[in-house]
């Protein structure tokens, strides 16, 4: 494994919300890619060979005069990041029936019990669009149907559909350290359908799905909305999350050109999670 280096920034924010969510959606487009939320404001980190001196230049929010936003920052070893989450990472429970919780939890008494190391990956359950998806997959038939996880983070996504019956399941992430914490999160919950799969949209080629998952940001999910639909099988499902109910309109525009139908929409704190049907 790469000795990645990370930078973590430490942003003290008052009032919290919305800035808060404004914050991270804002950092996710430049580029940071995990997030965690503490009673002062939020820490994000970012890769080093991402980061570049103008990385907040953009960070719209940090020039309002709404909030009081300040921050430090400093490199991380990748090797503190199991601490850093032991420190922060509490178990969550999801409508009553899935719980989603690390190694050193107590086992909740839900029809679906979820073990999730994190490290450095996205998808705890924590975030909104994450807590979404995952209901959207607790309402929704996935016995028996073959289900693409795309930008699986964690894999927690695709955990769940083979727990709900599916497979088989692709999982796939372009980022290294998603792909190897995806493979462990894979063992440690003893799946057996779900191939874990290193790569961006291009692995898609020549392959079909029932039913797609994508909890991505906006902007990669309408670069690569044309290779999602094209790989969904007639009266498949596309689940869409990874943005605000700002940017609704677009990404709803783009799967209607494509002949896909909106059926579900949950929100939670701005954050929306979107269901199509083929």
């Amino acid at each position: 494994m790469s000795n990645t280096i990370y930078i973590g920034y430490y942003f003290k924010v008052a009032p919290l919300q919305p800035a808060v969510e404004i914050l991270i959606a804002e950092l996710g487009y430049a580029g940071f890619e995990s997030f965690v939320e503490n009673e002062d404001g939020v820490t994000a980190y970012i890769q080093k060979e991402e980061w570049h001196s103008g990385i907040l230049n953009d960070i719209h929010i940090l020039k309002s005069e709404e909030f009081k936003i300040t921050y430090t920052f400093e490199d991380i070893e990748q090797t503190n990041w199991n601490a850093e989450w032991e420190k922060n990472f509490n178990p969550i429970v999801v409508d009553n029936i899935c719980a989603v919780r690390a190694p050193f939890h107590e086992k909740f008494d839900t029809k679906y019990d979820i073990i999730i190391e994190p490290k450095m990956s996205f998808g705890t359950g924590h975030h909104e669009t994450t807590h979404m998806m995952i209901q959207h997959i607790l309402k929704n038939d996935f016995q028996g149907k073959s289900v693409l996880d795309m930008g699986c983070g964690t894999g927690v996504l695709a955990i769940l559909a083979e727990l709900k019956g599916a497979k088989p399941i692709d999982a796939v992430d372009y980022d290294n350290w998603c792909y190897l914490n995806s493979l462990e999160n894979v063992e440690r919950n003893n799946c057996k359908n779900i191939r874990v799969i290193e790569g961006d949209a291009s692995a898609l080629k020549n392959k079909n799905y029932d039913i797609i998952i994508a909890n991505i940001n906006r902007n990669i999910l309408i670069q690569d909305m044309e290779t999602y639909i094209s790989c969904l099988n007639q009266e498949g499902q596309l689940f869409l999350s990874g943005f605000y109910s700002d940017d609704v309109p677009i990404i709803q525009a783009e799967c209607e050109s494509q002949g896909l139908k909106l059926k579900d929409v949950l929100e939670r704190n701005n954050w929306v999670a979107l269901r199509f049907t083929k």
